[in-house]
């Protein structure tokens, strides 16, 4: 790592646990903040999406560090400048040819938001339905790879910000998917498979496909609530309704869709007027034609149950720990233990204050194993498990933002393939 990513990374240390004895606490804290996420100004492509990735994370930075890191956010996901209408037009005529105004009633020049790479128009389809047309910006590929590349090289001083995260890992997954994000064709390819699958759900809507080019997708307009609002001002109820139907639209669609959507931000989902959860952007997805592993069903039952050396084995059985190594159990149980316990079965009530003891609990000293740093890592032959991994726990985040209440662990029983409820919650599941 060089001397300046080092300094940002030991900075960013002080960002989470607090700045050295002595030390000018507020002055550090800035420091550190600039120093963390100065790069993040000079970016294009990859802001908003580097934005969306870390912003599940918030929920579990410390309080007295939340306004400062949520401003970052903020930055991170500030619209880019929309394109200029001729420049935007010229877009649409090369993607759906020159006579792409036959295809709309009407077409509202004005961007109505953004996306990660591109900008969202709301116009009306000639047969009369409300649509909503993404246009990707020119060279956002260039700019994409760049910016991916440049963070890169920072992710040293992020893995200290986010509770030791594989940013560099998490980067890489983005320029491996670079091709299939920027090919809208594939985006639709998956929300139309979701939007058949899920036709006439009372729990979930995905519109309906109306045309895909490379660089244009038309889409069905679709009214409600954004998470993203529902966490800054929702009411108790829709709280609770958009937690639980986010859960179950994760651990339920790799069995009903073959396909998980692994893009989970508070801005791709939202609440609508039926009660329904609205879902939006599928650039990022993976097939699971299987459903999810039985194995993380195994992997739920025994770190429920507190059983250890049960959780080991089935890790060592999927190659999760490599072969021969040894590995300390201490870790998992000062993490695991302290969550189960405040779990009444089947409710979990996910808050800040979890995620943030969790964090904390991660970056003791105690539970820094290096022997299980490097004997534990998800197996390179599965890349669904590190997708889940980093699903899951990006729909966790969203949870405690939204301070979600509800029978989430029922759900395990549901959708998870060879989930028991443990012992120390039958009686409570009788």
């Amino acid at each position: 790592m060089s001397i300046p990513a080092a300094a940002a990374a030991q900075r960013g240390r002080e960002l989470i646990v607090g700045p050295p004895s002595g030390a000018g606490e507020h002055d550090l804290v800035d420091h550190a903040a600039e120093q963390v996420f100065q790069v993040l100004g000079q970016l294009k492509g990859g802001a908003m999406k580097l934005g969306q990735a870390l912003s599940v994370a918030e929920a579990a930075i410390p309080p007295k560090f939340g306004d400062r890191f949520r401003e970052a956010l903020v930055k991170l996901q500030a619209e880019a400048p929309p394109m200029p209408t001729a420049q935007m037009h010229a877009m649409l005529d090369k993607q759906l040819g020159t006579g792409w105004r036959k295809r709309f009633a009407d077409f509202d020049d004005s961007p109505v938001g953004a996306a990660s790479i591109g900008q969202v128009h709301r116009a009306v389809w000639h047969d009369g339905r409300e649509v909503a047309v993404k246009v990707q910006y020119p060279e956002a590929e260039e700019a994409l790879k760049a910016d991916l590349r440049l963070l890169e090289m920072f992710a040293g001083a992020f893995a200290t910000v986010f509770s030791g995260a594989n940013i560099k890992k998490l980067v890489g997954e983005f320029l491996a998917r670079t091709e299939d994000e920027l090919d809208y064709r594939i985006e639709a390819a998956y929300q139309r498979t979701f939007a058949k699958a899920l036709a006439g759900d009372e729990k979930f809507y995905v519109p309906r496909v109306l045309a895909g080019a490379p660089k244009v997708l038309v889409t069905e307009w679709m009214d409600g609530v954004p998470l993203s609002r529902i966490i800054a001002e929702g009411t108790r109820e829709q709280r609770d309704r958009a937690g639980i139907r986010l859960a179950e639209f994760a651990l339920s669609t790799p069995a009903t869709v073959g396909l998980l959507h692994s893009d989970p931000h508070p801005g791709n989902f939202q609440l609508r007027p039926d009660g329904a959860l609205g879902v939006i952007d599928f650039g990022a997805c993976i097939a699971l034609p299987n459903g999810i592993p039985p194995a993380v069903g195994r992997m739920a039952t025994c770190a429920l149950a507190e059983d250890y050396q049960g959780l080991e084995q089935v890790l060592r059985a999927e190659r999760f720990i490599q072969p021969g190594a040894a590995i300390d159990l201490g870790p998992f149980r000062e993490r695991i233990g302290p969550m189960v316990a405040g779990f009444e079965w089947p409710r979990v009530h996910f808050t800040r204050e979890m995620l943030q003891a969790d964090t904390a609990r991660a970056l003791a000293p105690e539970n820094l194993s290096l022997t299980n740093a490097q004997a534990v890592s998800a197996p390179a032959d599965k890349p669904e498990y590190a997708m889940l991994i980093r699903v899951f726990a990006g729909v966790i985040g969203i949870l405690a933002q939204l301070d979600a209440d509800g029978p989430f662990l029922g759900l395990f029983q549901e959708w998870l393939p060879e989930f028991t409820v443990p012992g120390n919650f039958a009686s409570l599941d009788a």
